[in-house]
Order: structure tokens, then sequence, then C-alpha cells
């Protein structure tokens, strides 16, 4: 029998990278140096923000997408934080406001003014200080308005809701630091990876683990949600240490359904995953080429479709939201590359080559849009929208599911948009920061509130000699009460022996 190539039909077989020209790059930005294992990039519709290099403390620009080209160097920055930004996230359904976690162990909401920065931004509009070290991930839930999660050194994930500014639950089942955060479809499931090999499925209202993988011989860095299809993939390192991805079912962590090696670069694998066209693209940091797949879910659910190259190496990556897509040129994906040694951020536009020049269906199906379907106290409560129950349900009132070892909840579908005919459309929420009182926040049984740790040196000296004018004052005041108690014992004999009056 003679061999034949393997063939498999797609429409996404041709689809190519095309680079943006230099007049429509951003340049001469000083992109950070820090090591740390992120993207250090953020875009949405409207704007592009870049965590920067900068003296004293963690900054990042923000610049609006039409104004390309040269960046001046004096140009205004976020510049609140008193450690290096270590990730920064967009609000998914309000184009302008954008959370950023930091060395300093906070978490600061940010609001963009219209048209982007005039002169530097330092007062945010919340700062939400909980973790006793530095935060190194944020994530905006998917589907409920206002709620943020962050992953911290402290070995915690807090959940925050930003209508009260204060953080309702802590899930604190990791034994290491949290490298990944993502979330399903519809934001009831979250998936973490851990410095401790270990892959979980966490339902993060209650914080139960519902799936925990030990991957020893799979070392996971990365992991991906893979939309609806109850799957799971994971970039990570061999036990060879060749870089690799395995796929997994969300249901059943024992195994991985596949296995694959990529290369022998030592290079962090980042994963993307497009639910709309199920393709996978996989960019190392320090590469130059991006991979993209076609995931499906038949064997061998993983096809290789073709490579991006390029000269440059990337140390991240920011993904264009779908409504800001270009759907005459038919763009499915957008990357923003930066390459550090030219102080360039490049956008490259994933393209599926037609001749027609209607819109193609085909490749846009509905895709979430910018109204959330939720809010926090829905979220949080555990109900849907347009569900058959009329009060928000206790958790302790769902039917005990023995598959999951869960309590199920009902599913919280995003609201779809058609990118035919609204993706220009802008949403019209507004951010409103809550009025805080000082008062306590105590979560599983800890006051985070009194509980937060000195941020700086500085801090950590003039805290260290105000507890020792309080030890000090404590002392006095204890000597004198013993003085005043043995006075008082010696009175007390005194009337004791004395005679009784008559």
């Amino acid at each position: 029998m003679s061999w034949r190539p393997q063939y498999r039909s797609s429409k996404f077989r041709n689809v190519y990278g095309k680079v943006a020209n230099r007049e429509h790059c951003f340049d001469g930005i000083p992109i950070t140096k820090n090591v740390h294992d992120n993207h250090f990039c953020a875009v949405n519709a409207r704007f592009l923000a870049i965590v920067t290099e900068s003296a004293g403390g963690g900054s990042f620009l923000v610049i609006p997408l039409e104004q390309t080209g040269r960046i001046e160097p004096n140009y205004p920055k976020v510049c609140g934080h008193q450690g290096n930004v270590l990730d920064i996230k967009w609000n998914p359904f309000i184009d302008n406001i954008i959370a950023s976690c930091s060395e300093d162990t906070s978490v600061r909401i940010w609001e963009i003014p219209e048209g982007g920065l005039k002169r530097n931004m330092t007062e945010a509009l919340l700062e939400l200080h909980g973790h006793s070290r530095r935060v190194g991930l944020v994530e905006w839930h998917p589907t409920t308005n206002n709620i943020l999660f962050s992953a911290g050194y402290d070995y915690k994930v807090l959940i925050w809701n930003l209508d009260v500014g204060e953080p309702v639950k802590m899930i604190d089942c990791h034994t290491d630091v949290i490298l990944c955060m993502s979330f399903n479809t519809d934001g009831s499931l979250l998936t973490t990876t851990c410095k401790d090999k270990k892959l979980r499925v966490i339902e993060p209202r209650s914080g139960r683990v519902l799936q925990e993988a030990n991957c020893k011989n799979h070392r996971v860095n990365r992991v991906v949600f893979l939309g609806n299809m109850k799957r799971l993939l994971t970039t990570g390192v061999s036990r060879w240490n060749t870089r690799q991805i395995a796929l997994w079912d969300q249901e059943d962590l024992s195994m991985p359904l596949i296995e694959e090696e990529i290369d022998g670069l030592s290079g962090l694998l980042f994963p993307f995953y497009d639910a709309d066209t199920h393709m996978l693209y996989l960019a190392g940091k320090g590469d130059g080429n991006i991979r993209y797949y076609e995931i499906s879910t038949e064997k061998p659910y993983l096809s290789y479709l073709m490579e991006f190259r390029s000269p440059a190496p990337q140390k991240g990556l920011g993904v264009m939201p779908k409504h800001g897509l270009d759907v005459s040129a038919c763009e499915v994906f957008r990357f923003y590359k930066l390459v550090t040694l030219k102080g360039l951020i490049e956008p490259i536009s994933m393209i599926v080559p037609r001749r027609s020049d209607s819109y193609q269906e085909d490749i846009y199906p509905m895709t979430p849009g910018t109204e959330p379907a939720l809010t926090p106290d829905e979220w949080l409560g555990g109900i849907n929208r347009g569900t058959t129950f009329p009060l928000p349900i206790p958790l302790l009132e769902l039917p005990f599911h023995p598959a999951l070892r869960a309590f199920p909840l009902p599913s919280l579908d995003p609201v779809l948009m058609s990118l035919k005919e609204g993706y220009k459309k802008s949403s019209k929420m507004v951010f409103k920061a809550p009025i805080k009182e000082k008062k306590s926040v105590v979560v599983n049984g800890i006051d985070l509130l009194e509980n937060v740790p000195p941020r700086t040196e500085n801090e950590l000296l003039r805290m260290f000699f105000r507890q020792q004018d309080e030890i000090r004052r404590l002392k006095e005041e204890l000597s004198q009460k013993d003085i005043r108690i043995r006075q008082l014992q010696l009175e007390l004999k005194n009337l004791r022996n004395s005679p009784k009056n008559c």
C-alpha cells in the first residue's frame, strides 16, 4: 500500500499572518525588562496599554489605537504604583477601565479619560489591598460586571466585588505560586496552574477543587479553556526539558488525552484560543514565530495549520477582542507583539484569504459582546439570567453531583453579539467607584485590612519604629499599673488588720 499524506479539509487551512506597516506600529516605547512571565500588554477596541521601564515605582502607557507612529519620551504614564507593575487587564465591558497589579502588593483600578492621557495619572479610582505579597495576575470575570480575580505570591486568589471595593472570597487551595488563571466561556469554572506542578479545576464561588492533576511528567506553565468543548489545553515542559502541549478532559484530569512535543527551546509557550474559529495559537517568549492549529472534538483533536515567522523575538503579545477586528479584511485574530530590542509594538493580523468583499458569516459566528450577563450580586448568589428560580439559590440547596464531587450551578451564558451589525457599537456602561469607609474586611477568618503589609522599605522602617514606640509605651503603662496594684493590695491589707469601729 502506497503512503499518502494526511489531508484534512478546513476553511482555515490557508490563514496567514500580515504585519502592519511601520507607520501603523507604535515606536519608541521603553518596554519593561522585567523577567516576570507575563505579556505586559493589554489591548481593547480603543486603547493599547504597555508596561514600561520606570524608576521609583511601576508605570504603564495607555495609547489610543489611532495614535500610531513614534511615541514621545515624555508621553504621559499611569504611575501610581510603588513597585513594578506585573500585569494589566482591560475591563471587558467598559473600554476605559483597566486593572493593574504590582510588586507593592496592591491591585488598582484606573479610569482612562476620553482621548487618552494628557498628563501623568497617579490617583487610582480604587486601591485594593488584601494580598500579603506581590500580586502577579489579574483576570476579569468573562460574563459578570465588576468581578475581578487576583492571584498573589502569597498563594491566594482573591475575588473582588468592585461595586463595594472589597474582597468577597479567598481561594486558598494552592501550595505554591499561581502561574496562570483561565475561565470557561460562562465563567462558572476557573482553572489554574501552579508551581507545585498541579493543574486544578475550581468552582470559584465555593472555592471547591473539582478536579486536580499532578503533572510531574508534563510540568504545566500555562492553561486555557477551549470554549464549550469541555477541554483544557496546557503548555509546559516534558521530563526531557522539551516544550510540550497537552489536551485534557476538564471532568477527568487523571491522564491527558494527547501530549505533543513542540521543540527543544527554553522560552515559555503562551497559548491563545479563539472559540469562534476553534483555532489555537502558540507563541513562545523570545521566539519570532507563532504556530497555529485547529481544534476538534474528535481524534486527532489537534491539527497543525501553519506558522507565522518573524526574525524579531517577542517579549509578550496582546490580543484584540473580537469586536475590534476588521471584518471587511476577513481578519479573525490580531496580536500586538512587543519587540523589546526595538522599543516597538507591532500589530499582526491573522487573515482568512477570501475573494468576496461581503460579510463572511461562516468565519464570524455570534461572539461574546460588550454587555455583561449578570451583576456581581447575581453571580455571587449563584443564579443565572433567565433562570426559572425567582430567588438566588444558596449553594447548599443545590443538588450534589457525585460524579463531579461538587454542587453544579446553572450555566451563565454570555450575551452574544453579531460582528456584522454591532461590532462598532461601544458599551454605555460607566464604572462608579464605591465610597469606602474604614471597617474590617474578614475573609475566611482573616481581617485583610488589618493585615496589610508594608509595601516599601521606608514603610517597613516606619512601621518598625512605630511598633517599638508602642511597645515602650505599653511597658511603662504596665509598670505603673503594677505599682498601683501593690498600693491597693497594701491598703486592703491595712483595712483588714485595723480594729473594727464599734
